[in-house]
Order: C-alpha cells, then structure tokens, then sequence
C-alpha cells in the first residue's frame, strides 16, 4: 500500500516506465496503420522517455515537485514524433501541479495526471477521439473518481489502468482510420504501458530493459577525420539548476567565447549545456554562479576519436570553423538521401537534420540546428507529419523566432523552399511556403512489411503499396499495376511535372521506367528522375 508518491518514488517509476516501452516498443510499432517499416510510435515513446530515465539517473530529488519538473524538461526536449510530444505534454501539465510538492496523496497524483490531459488537449489543434488523448482522459477520470474513495495510489493507478484497457479496446471504433485497418491505436497502448511501469514501481517490482543485438549496430563513419581536425578537446555537458535570475544568454555568449558547438537550453528552473571546450573547468566555475550542477559529462574527443579509429596525426592541418555570417532569415530542412539532401543544399538550407521515416528527430535535434543557424528568423521544414509538432516546441525554448512550415512530405519541403522570395515580408514568405506545399500531391511507394487488411484490401507481406497524400491507392505484386494504378489517380490532378526520386533500393533505370509509364497517362506532363537515395520508400513521385 502506498499513500505518498515522493521525489525518490517518482524517479524509479519514469525508471521503470522507459523499460517498459523500450521493452515493448516493436509490439507498438507494429500497430502503425499501413504495413509499411516506419517503426514510428514505439521507438519514438520509448527515446522520448528515456530522455527523461536519463536526465533523472544522476540525481536524488528532494521532492516530487523537483523530480516531475526534470523530468517535463527532459521530455519536452527529447520529444519525438507527434506520440512523444504529447506524452511531454501530459506530464508537463503535471509537474505544474505538483510543482510545489514534497509528495503527492491518491487525491494529489490524480488531480495532476488530468491537469496532465487538459495540457496536452490545448496544445493539440484538432484533438482527435479513439487516440492517446482520449485513453489518457479516462485513466484520468477513473484515477479522480477511486482517489476520491481510497488512499492507496496503487490502487487508484490500478483501476486507473483497467478502464485506460477498456478505452483502448475502444479507440478501433472511435477512430475511422483504425477501424479501416482493424487495429487499436499505438499511442494509447504505449502510454498504459508506462503506466503499468510506473505502477509495477510502486509495488517494488524493478523491470529490465532488454536490449537488443541490433541496437548496438549502428555506427557513425569516423574514418575521414583525424584527430587533429579536432579544435576543441573536450565535449562538456551538464545540466544547472537555476538559484539565481542569470540570464542564460550571458552564459551561451561566455561559452561561444571558450569553444564551439554551443547548445543551451534554458527550460523555466533548469539550463542544459552542450559544449566543446578545451577549458571544461572554467566553463563549470562560470556554470556555477548560474546554480548548482546536477548532472555532469566530460568526455575527450581525441581519446575518443582514437578508440574508434587509428590514424596517423596529420599536424598543421587543424581545421577552423569560420563564424557564419547573420542574414535575415534560414532554413533547417528534416530529410534523409543522400541525393535529397543535395537538392535541399543546392536550394539555400542552412542546417539539415536526418531523420524522416523510421527516424524521426527530438525537439533537442531540432532546437540544436535551429540554434547552429546564422539567423534570428528560422524556417523549419519538418518534411514528415510525424515530426511537426517536436518542431513547434522549439519556438519557446530558444530567442530566436521560429516558424515552422507544416510539410509533410520530402516533395512539399523542396516546393516550399522553392517559393522563397528573400524581397518579402517573413510572414509573406511563411504563407507562400505553406501554400507551396498545399499544392504538391506525393505519392510514396514501398513493400509491404506484413500481411495487413485497410478499407477491404487485402495486403500481404512484399506486395508493392502506394499512398497518395496518406492514403492508401493501389497494391499489389506487381508494380507495374500499382504505377499504372497511381498515374490514374494523378490524372485527375492534372499536374504538369512529375518527378521521380528513387531510393537506395532501386536505380534511375527502374525509376525512368516508372516516370515513363505514368507520363504515358497524363498527356503533356513533364517528368524527371533524381537519385534520392531515401530509406523506406523504394519510389517518392512529386506531382504538381
């Protein structure tokens, strides 16, 4: 029985709750609507959490006020995918409520789990029923109403859980496009999952992580630096707890002038600090007039440059970042090719961020190149509806203004980079991009990942599926029927260019087959081939 949630107890449950949903995250991703490898709402809860497991594994909270205030900032800049956001969301309205707590009774815990709802539903523009949202709303509920009769948070937590069950059984029929698919929404289950994690906290149950042989396999290519392309030696993080009203721009201006690489992240109580230096302990003494360390990492990036590679020095070759010049306005593009991303540069973007399907980057990525850009006004091209809202919540959490433009695709980005018009008003600018983008139709091909049912068709796993704009238009073995079968329902946009960017799994003799094959639809369009050297989507055909 436990009647007080303190800043110690509230720790071991984000513990336990990001082993919860890493441990169960390909169980979630696999509830994605269209069969395709996107692996988005799993991975993207259980990264976003554990940004908050790590923020709070360095130190012992006092109070759960102090706990759940880290652990919203920790969320708020990890946040990934629109799944992510509004799981910061949630438990950003309930560190407001408890803010000033030592500890939380059953009536308390409750009363900040719906602040944590009414938060996520004000920032969420069009909420939608049959989605996390919901399910939260009546774990919520149900939490209010058992607290209102008992004392033991567990049990609150406990029959809070059995009608977040029951709501999720329900998100099928409340939801159309999952009613289509036949399948629950990934969301919701990811966040009774933490739920559960939290609540097997408070009985003294402690879950392990199971970690994965394929998550240790991926690995940056270091072998075209040397160790004396390094300028700044140390790479310096650590995060301040305020006790003083320092500006945080004072202490971002002290570090550009110590070394490079500069992030701060100054979120209400709390700074967080990126910086490569080769002064680490004169940047801490200046940290420390800001407030107290909580956390500290000190890494050498020569020992480590020399762990993972050996090469020989090449002295008199040090490398020099130049100071980029101010101008009035950049561009940060999400996008993933290499051949994209050589037509965003060659289009004026500042900074690009990897990520896009399967891969989708916090609001940290973001803020980080946001921040790297020479300018005060930033445009964000998001390039994924997954990744929209982590680019909203950089606005706040940097001086600059940011805008991001709502693309949703690779084809809208370019577009909207397109329309630029550098003698405009920036509001102007931000209004012909969007609507830029408002007129490209995309269509994404790829094959199935599993056998899968949406809206009567019947897919199976390596059938050929093609959306147009989300939606689902054609499968099948053969791709040739599936082009045929998308250059039809192009025909009635009446484009005039249609271009055809392959990925890493084709070629341009395949991919001119398929600009070949629907230009024979649509009399007088243009078309083009370009190598995009995308992940996930064997074809991406811009229509406009």
């Amino acid at each position: 029985m436990t009647q007080q949630v303190t800043g110690e107890l509230f720790k071991s449950m984000i513990i336990n709750a990001a082993a919860a949903i890493e441990n169960h995250k390909q169980e979630i991703n696999e509830l994605n609507v269209f069969p395709v490898p996107d692996g988005d709402t799993g991975t993207n809860m259980s990264l976003t959490i554990s940004a908050a497991e790590k923020a709070l594994m360095p130190i012992s909270p006092a109070t759960l006020g102090q706990a759940a205030d880290i652990t919203a900032g920790a969320l708020l800049r990890g946040a990934r995918g629109n799944s992510g956001v509004i799981l910061s969301l949630l438990f950003r309205g309930f560190s407001r409520f408890v803010k000033e707590m030592e500890f939380a009774d059953s009536v308390a815990f409750a009363d900040a789990l719906t602040l944590g709802v009414d938060s996520a539903y004000k920032a969420v523009m069009k909420p939608a029923e049959g989605t996390i949202l919901t399910v939260s709303r009546h774990v919520a509920n149900e939490a209010a109403e058992a607290a209102s009769q008992e004392e033991d948070i567990e049990s609150v937590i406990e029959k809070a859980l059995e009608k977040g069950y029951v709501s999720l059984a329900d998100t099928i029929n409340l939801n159309p496009v999952l009613k289509k698919a036949g399948v629950i929404d990934a969301g919701a289950k990811g966040y009774l999952y933490i739920l559960d994690g939290m609540l097997k906290a408070l009985r003294g149950v402690r879950l392990q992580k199971e970690i994965s042989a394929s998550a240790m396999d991926d690995k940056a290519d270091f072998s075209q630096y040397t160790s004396d392309d390094i300028e700044f030696a140390y790479c310096t993080e650590f995060i301040i707890e305020r006790n003083s009203a320092g500006d945080a721009n004072n202490l971002r201006a002290f570090l550009d002038s110590k070394g490079d690489s500069v992030v701060v992240v100054d979120d209400d109580e709390i700074i967080k600090v990126h910086v490569h230096t080769n002064e680490p302990g004169i940047v801490l003494t200046e940290a420390l007039t800001y407030g107290p360390l909580l956390s500290i990492k000190i890494e050498n990036m020569h020992e480590q440059h020399s762990e993972t590679l050996s090469m020989p020095s090449q002295p008199n070759q040090q490398a020099t970042a130049q100071p980029e010049e101010m101008k009035e306005y950049g561009a940060v593009v999400v996008c993933a090719g290499s051949g994209i991303e050589e037509v965003f540069r060659d289009l004026g973007a500042d900074k690009l961020i990897t990520g896009g399907q399967t891969m989708n980057p916090s609001t940290e990525d973001i803020l980080e190149k946001v921040n790297e850009t020479p300018s005060n006004v930033v445009f964000v091209l998001p390039n994924n509806k997954n990744i929209i809202m982590a680019a909203e919540q950089c606005d706040r959490l940097t001086d600059k203004r940011v805008i991001v433009v709502p693309t949703r695709s690779i084809p809208q980005g370019i577009s909207a980079l397109l329309s630029i018009d550098g003698s405009a008003d920036i509001d102007d600018m931000a209004t012909a991009m969007t609507e830029a983008a408002k007129r490209v139709k995309t269509v994404l091909i790829t094959p199935a990942a599993r056998d899968s049912g949406f809206d009567g068709m019947d897919i199976r796993e390596g059938d050929y599926i093609a959306l147009l704009d989300d939606i689902l238009v054609a499968n099948g073995q053969d791709i040739g029927s599936v082009i045929d079968a998308v250059a039809a329902r192009l025909m009635e946009a009446s484009p005039e260019f249609i271009t055809v960017f392959y990925g890493d799994e084709s070629n341009e003799e395949a991919a001119s087959i398929v600009a070949n094959r629907i230009s024979a639809f649509i009399e007088g369009v243009e078309t083009a081939v370009i190598d995009g050297g995308q992940p996930v989507y064997h074809y991406m055909i811009s229509a406009e």
